[in-house]
């Protein structure tokens, strides 16, 4: 992978569902290429949403201090967009004009602060481009 990529939230979530061992691994090997490569990013958002729904959304819920070590060691060091003003008209404008809910839009105005060329998503229509933003379902 040579382009720049966003990892959105469910890719995150599905590292800790055996439920679906597929999706599982092919969000390990990305979430691992991420942090090797420095070729895939994510935003606080993506964070935040992340933490939310681990830590009271699983089967067995991620403990504070296990959210704490994910964090720092994974979630941290891919973070390279910041929600601020601009992030947010940005969405406004994506909002508008692809019809995505306002918390899809973040992700995709993200997507394009990063300089991103892929976003890794199942989440938002697959193939669509936004900018110079695809969206890729990379469990297809």
């Amino acid at each position: 992978m040579n382009d720049k990529y966003f990892l959105d939230t469910n890719i995150f979530v599905y590292c800790f569902d055996d439920r679906q061992p597929e999706k599982k691994v092919r969000s390990l090997a990305l979430i691992a290429d991420a942090l090797q490569t420095g070729d895939g990013i994510i935003s606080t958002q993506v964070i935040q949403e992340f933490l939310n729904v681990a830590t009271r959304k699983f089967s067995v819920p991620l403990k504070p201090e296990d959210g704490k070590v994910y964090l720092r060691k994974v979630m941290h060091p891919l973070c390279q967009v910041f929600l601020d003003l601009d992030l947010y008209l940005t969405a406004l404008d994506i909002l508008r004009e692809t019809g995505y809910s306002f918390y899809d839009s973040i992700i995709l105005a993200g997507a394009l602060r990063g300089g991103c060329t892929i976003l890794y998503t199942e989440d938002f229509h697959a193939g669509q481009q936004v900018g110079q933003v695809k969206i890729i379902n990379p469990f297809v």
